[in-house]
């Protein structure tokens, strides 16, 4: 049989799925998930999306990758020569109240702006806003009390509306009109009643006097604050180390090309038209300081350009994410051992896997049971204490379904990791080794959030969270089947809070 995917010939009983057209399970995602790409791609353009799009062939490389690679180069000469479209028509503010959704607060995303300094911003703080409902010639401000909160977005309401929802408009709390009450007074600006209920009081001044006594409003440096949180230490022309998207095992130079919201469009240093990139969080896992693979014993792809290009500097150690420090002197994982871990390809499953290496200062290299290649080419690294790796018989104490190995003959029979570590003479890796920490992360099942499909870490997508595990939040995008669902640690820099995008000037994907 020939893989449709990535044109991988092999033997047809080995194949996925019942049609045996993929070769893998992560083929076959690919596979639908270039249709679900075909079809955002269509909608940038304007185009209504085809029933079938064409899938990208690609010769039997590392097949698994290569799509995305295509993929992604398309797009950016598309990019270049056209800018994406914004998709009209989608507001956060009327998706959540059509639907009464309730959104993750600020304060569950560390990592976003304001996340560590939200303070108590909740219903019933005022504001000073400007006032639309008006017929003046110059920019009049009014208060409005928060009605709902949604991530950064807030329902406001006019104060003198009582009851009365009829001038409701949503607004990032985060945005540059947005003001604690006084802020008129100190900067000489006029607050003006709505014109819809200029009649219903004579004396305004009494009426907020008694209405403001004892309510709550923004901290008086907000602004200052929000723009602090929103100065990120990584600057364009900085080098780093970042896992290469085409070989998982190995890690190779980029360059930041741009900064948003913190996130890193990376450029691979070969790449002469710079279209080979990698978008991911500056807290991300997977960057590293110039260094850092051979320092710990990691595999690294050397690049043929010998000297630095003019400009770029590598970016000072101290700006990366901290790992917590192990001790590997006592009992610590060793080569050969089994464990469960999210697949790095395939960030719905959690599967079979088996530590293929360890390197220093608590890494491992973990290769994914049964479809391994043989070069070791998708071992993935995974620190001894991410919350991405667990110990066996994780999945089955929380019912979640475990992906037993492929072409073993586990597909059909119900996966006993007794069974399997007497046949493959192996033993489980020591539950007290893994990470057990669980923070008061603060996310409830049908939580809103903002997303990357870590599939294409370039899309930031309308999110749920569907599971909690722990730690472990199962993430699903509206309007996607449930295949494309990502199992995430709770203190991922790849969520945010409702109304980021629009904070940080990103494209967020409407459902």
């Amino acid at each position: 049989a020939t893989c449709e995917m990535c044109g991988m010939v092999g033997v047809r009983d080995a194949f996925y799925s019942k049609t045996k057209r993929f070769c893998s399970v992560s083929c076959s995602r690919s596979y639908s998930s270039n249709s679900k790409k075909a079809s955002i791609l269509a909608r940038l353009q304007g185009k209504p999306p085809t029933k079938k799009s064409k899938v990208l062939q690609k010769q039997p490389l590392v097949a698994k990758l290569a799509a995305y690679a295509q993929y992604q180069a398309t797009l950016q000469n598309q990019a270049k020569t056209k800018a994406a479209v914004p998709v009209e028509g989608f507001s956060w503010g009327n998706y959540i109240n059509s639907n009464s959704f309730t959104a993750a607060p600020v304060t569950c995303f560390k990592h976003a702006p304001m996340g560590t300094c939200w303070g108590d911003i909740a219903e019933g703080v005022r504001v000073e806003v400007p006032n639309t409902d008006c017929s003046l010639p110059t920019k009049v401000f009014w208060i409005a009390g928060i009605v709902k909160l949604a991530g950064y977005n807030a329902l406001l309401r006019y104060e003198g509306f009582e009851n009365d929802s009829s001038l409701d408009f949503w607004c990032n709390i985060c945005g540059s009109d947005i003001h604690p009450v006084g802020w008129c007074a100190t900067s000489g600006k006029p607050l003006v009643p709505p014109r819809t209920i200029q009649h219903k009081y004579t004396n305004w001044k009494a009426f907020l006097v008694k209405r403001l006594t004892g309510a709550k409003t923004l901290p008086p440096d907000f602004s200052q604050k929000v723009s602090e949180s929103m100065q990120y230490p990584f600057k364009t022309s900085m080098r780093v180390e970042v896992v290469d998207k085409t070989h998982l095992c190995r890690t190779r130079v980029a360059v930041v090309e741009s900064v948003i919201g913190g996130r890193l469009r990376l450029v691979y240093e070969e790449s002469e038209d710079k279209t080979d990139d990698f978008w991911c969080h500056m807290y991300s896992p997977l960057i590293h300081h110039i260094g850092w693979s051979r320092s710990i014993g990691h595999r690294f792809k050397r690049s043929d350009i010998t000297k630095k290009q003019d400009g770029h500097f590598d970016a000072p150690p101290h700006l990366f994410m901290k790992v917590k420090e192990v001790d590997a002197a006592g009992e610590w994982f060793k080569e050969g051992m089994k464990l469960e871990a999210i697949d790095p390809l395939n960030l719905s499953a959690i599967c079979v896997a088996t530590i293929r290496k360890v390197l220093a200062d608590g890494y491992l290299m973990i290769g994914i049971d049964g479809s391994e290649a043989a070069d070791g080419s998708d071992w993935f690294c995974y620190h001894a204490t991410s919350p991405s790796i667990f110990p066996v018989g994780f999945c089955e104490i929380n019912m979640i379904e475990l992906t037993p190995p492929r072409g073993t003959g586990y597909a059909k029979l119900p996966f006993k990791w007794f069974d399997y570590l007497r046949e493959t003479d192996s033993i489980a890796a020591p539950v007290k080794l893994f990470n057990k920490e669980v923070p008061n992360h603060g996310f409830h099942v049908g939580m809103k959030l903002e997303a990357v499909d870590l599939m294409e870490p370039r899309l930031v997508c309308v999110a749920t969270v569907t599971r909690i595990i722990h730690r472990l939040l199962r993430i699903h995008f509206d309007g996607w089947e449930d295949e494309y669902d990502q199992w995430v640690d709770c203190e991922s820099p790849d969520l945010y809070p409702v109304g980021w995008c629009q904070l940080t000037g990103y494209q967020l994907q409407p459902p």
